[in-house]
């Protein structure tokens, strides 16, 4: 089954390689076609190289085992490229065959332009240059853009049942780091200093600490223990965390001293009044915007009376639940604001899972904030969505 998978993965670069080699160069030129062709030689080697390291995984341990694959993040990003440009040249021949194919039923023949025509290889030709540079480009500025260190997003969120004595408090928003491959120590340490700068009352966590392997939690342990707030750091699970261990990510979490709420509610007393934070796991089903109604319930029943309750929930269509509850205020992260948008259009990869892919929402008395997150999973890029942490403000209004 190995060996299957590892094809399967394997074919669309052989593919590609092999139609590139034969339609990409001019056969009139027998000069431009070995240089075309050593350069795609070239380029193929290069990113494909890390498919030695990839292959002795598949077949002879864990794709998801420990330790550093070489020029892991560009390898990734250009498997995704391939699928791309093969997925559309495979359109353009359907698509040629088709028009084939009815005119030879009709008996016709196709237009012929007047002037010169440019040739279907040069036509590819052209086409790949300017994909491969786009492709490039975008791919050279999402890699960088997700090892950044996370700008600070500052909201205020207004509420007309806030206690008098939490009005102007502070709370960091957290979520999403994804200890591992693609966020080791160095960087969440950036992460710490950047999150403590903002100077919090209160940090909530929102889940996704380790990305799937326990080897990565000491690692944030060492590095986020270092988080501190005045009000503490409560934090619930995400999905990543479940797969990676929940009893293990439990105990780092709280070896870094933060507050882990499971199901359970964490409560801060303020000249009287009291701030209720709920936290439930992630979802075991892969049901978009799962309201996760059961959870929610339960752990409100927990929560004191007429307390003003903020809650935690990894994924954010938990909010459905919340708002219809009177929930003023949940935090959520999960989706990365898709890795990938298009603010032109006002697209996002995330909009393929949920309606609310990152930022603000509102629905009557309830207010949602959605975190673009920190950290990535799957292709190490962000294009067109930074990482963030988010310095949310409360007031009463």
């Amino acid at each position: 089954m190995a060996v299957i998978y590892l094809v399967f993965l394997v074919s669309p670069q052989v593919l590609l390689f092999r139609y590139l080699w034969v339609r990409l160069p001019d056969p009139m030129s027998a000069t431009q076609t070995r240089l075309v062709r050593l350069g795609l030689s070239l380029v193929f080697a290069v990113f494909d190289f890390p498919w030695v390291f990839v292959a002795r995984r598949v077949l002879f341990g864990s794709v998801w085992s420990g330790g550093s694959v070489p020029m892991l993040a560009p390898w990734l990003a250009w498997q995704l490229l391939g699928w791309m440009f093969g997925a559309a040249v495979s359109l353009y021949i359907g698509a040629k065959a088709v028009v084939w194919t009815v005119r030879k039923l009709r008996g016709t023949r196709a237009p012929t332009a007047p002037g010169p025509r440019l040739s279907r290889r040069r036509f590819l030709a052209r086409a790949t240059y300017a994909y491969a540079a786009t492709g490039l480009t975008l791919t050279g500025y999402g890699v960088a853009s997700a090892r950044r260190v996370p700008g600070v997003t500052r909201r205020v969120l207004t509420f007309h049942d806030l206690p008098p004595a939490f009005d102007g408090l502070t709370i960091l928003h957290v979520s999403d780091v994804h200890a591992g491959q693609f966020m080791e120590r160095d960087q969440m340490q950036e992460v710490v200093v950047r999150a403590n700068a903002q100077h919090a009352d209160l940090i909530l966590q929102t889940g996704d600490m380790i990305d799937y392997s326990p080897s990565y939690i000491p690692e944030y342990v060492r590095a986020f223990r270092d988080l501190q707030a005045p009000l503490g750091v409560v934090t619930c699970l995400g999905n990543h965390d479940l797969y990676t261990g929940a009893a293990k990510v439990i105990q780092g979490v709280r070896d870094a001293g933060q507050i882990m709420v499971r199901g359970e509610t964490h409560v801060i007393e303020r000249n009287g009044s009291t701030l209720v934070i709920a936290g439930i796991d992630d979802p075991d089903n892969w049901v978009f915007d799962d309201p996760q109604t059961l959870a929610v319930d339960r752990v409100l029943r927990d929560a004191p009376a007429g307390a003003f309750t903020i809650l935690l929930a990894h994924r954010p269509g938990a909010f459905d639940t919340a708002r219809q509850r009177g929930v003023p205020l949940t935090l959520s992260g999960h989706i990365h604001g898709g890795q990938i948008a298009i603010p032109l259009f006002g697209w996002s990869a995330g909009q393929l899972i949920t309606k609310y892919v990152e930022g603000h929402f509102v629905s009557g008395a309830s207010q949602l904030y959605v975190s673009r997150g920190i950290g990535v999973v799957g292709v190490p890029i962000r294009v067109f969505v930074p990482p963030e942490l988010a310095l949310l403000e409360l007031r009463r209004g």
